[in-house]
């Protein structure tokens, strides 16, 4: 496909606090080619945002700090030019669509004058060239009678209708990249299903790269190409979205495939969980991070992992010591798993009749 449109390369974004350093993003390395679609996924706390606003240089500083590594859009490292040459990107040649519109959205102002704000700084546009091209943008996004709604205010707009102007807005310039930070939240399941194929369809005829973070692998099946997985600020495992679906091989990729509720399992199976919390990213364990959580979890875990690809699978790369495919390893973790389960279950019995004596 390609050279790299953006290459991120051992991103250390950490944040400064009383008791020391949230290593929030911890050598994060991802490449989205030009037209391509990526997510990156993960539960909540596991640095996707932070990425994103690392990539938009929308880190505050202090307390967030680039601690290292590179991030190279179009050949140049973003981390290394001014802000006025930076401002030129953000918004121009990236847009970004953040998770909640009405915080995002100026409430002083219209949304054909928030829409014509941009265009007229990187495009120059004069206000009636810019204010008629808003009109434009509302429109291509699905705003019903969109010459009249641009003179409405954010408030008067719905949460769907206001993901919408974000969209318009971040597309207004025609980015190479757009950053869909968790872009469907709050929104009930019709409106999600609309705002992604809005989003796939307006990137698809710009011709636009996409970076969808989410922690929600539903969502991404059908969307994307490729599917980056994090963990405690770290990247384990990369790979096509096919592939990934059809074979994942790290045990936090598998313990989130097996999260997602099936309708045909809904009544002969509980619902699976990841046992456990995710690290403390200030302390970190050593090796590696999901070791306290993994039912695969061996002595060698102890050390951290490389990020290689598997076997016969350039395009698929892993942070795991393990084989997740042996059949005898998997049978392994299961006996784990049940164990832990019953465990678990023995203590919030004996925690219920101590409950029930102390009554």
């Amino acid at each position: 496909m390609g050279e790299y449109l953006l290459e991120v390369q051992g991103l250390k974004t950490y944040f400064k606090t009383k008791a020391g350093y949230v290593r929030s993003v911890d050598g994060v390395s991802f490449g989205v080619r030009p037209g391509e679609k990526v997510a990156i996924v993960g539960e909540s706390g596991c640095g996707k945002s932070v990425t994103a606003l690392s990539i938009m240089r929308l880190i505050e500083q202090p307390p967030g700090e680039y601690i290292d590594g590179s991030i190279l859009f179009d050949g140049q490292n973003i981390l290394d030019l001014p802000e006025r040459a930076m401002r030129k990107i953000r918004g121009g040649k990236i847009g970004m669509i953040f998770q909640d519109p009405m915080t995002c959205l100026n409430p002083t102002m219209t949304v054909a004058q928030q829409i014509a704000e941009g265009l007229q700084i990187h495009l120059k546009l004069s206000r009636g060239e810019a204010h008629r091209r808003a009109i434009s943008l509302l429109e291509q996004v699905g705003i019903p009678d969109a010459a009249k709604r641009a003179n409405s205010y954010p408030h008067q707009f719905s949460g769907g209708m206001r993901q919408r102007v974000m969209i318009a807005i971040s597309l207004a310039c025609n980015p190479k990249l757009l950053i869909a930070d968790e872009p469907t939240t709050a929104l009930d399941v019709t409106v999600q299903a609309q705002i992604l194929e809005l989003i796939s369809g307006v990137c698809h005829d710009f011709g636009t790269a996409v970076i969808l973070i989410t922690h929600d692998l539903g969502v991404v099946a059908g969307m994307t190409d490729r599917v980056v997985v994090m963990y405690a600020g770290k990247v384990v495992e990369t790979a096509p979205t096919d592939e990934l679906f059809a074979n994942p091989r790290h045990p936090y990729t598998l313990g989130l495939m097996a999260s997602i509720p099936r309708l045909d399992e809904a009544r002969t199976s509980d619902l699976k969980t990841i046992e456990g919390a995710p690290p403390n990213l200030i302390q970190p364990p050593t090796g590696c991070p999901f070791m306290p959580r993994c039912v695969f979890a061996r002595n060698i875990c102890r050390t951290m992992p490389p990020l290689e690809a598997v076997a016969g699978q350039s395009t698929h790369v892993k942070a795991c010591w393990v084989d997740v495919t042996d059949p005898q390893t998997r049978e392994q973790a299961e006996r784990r798993r049940l164990a832990r389960m019953e465990l678990k279950q023995g203590i919030i019995k004996e925690a219920a009749l101590q409950t029930a004596e102390e009554k």
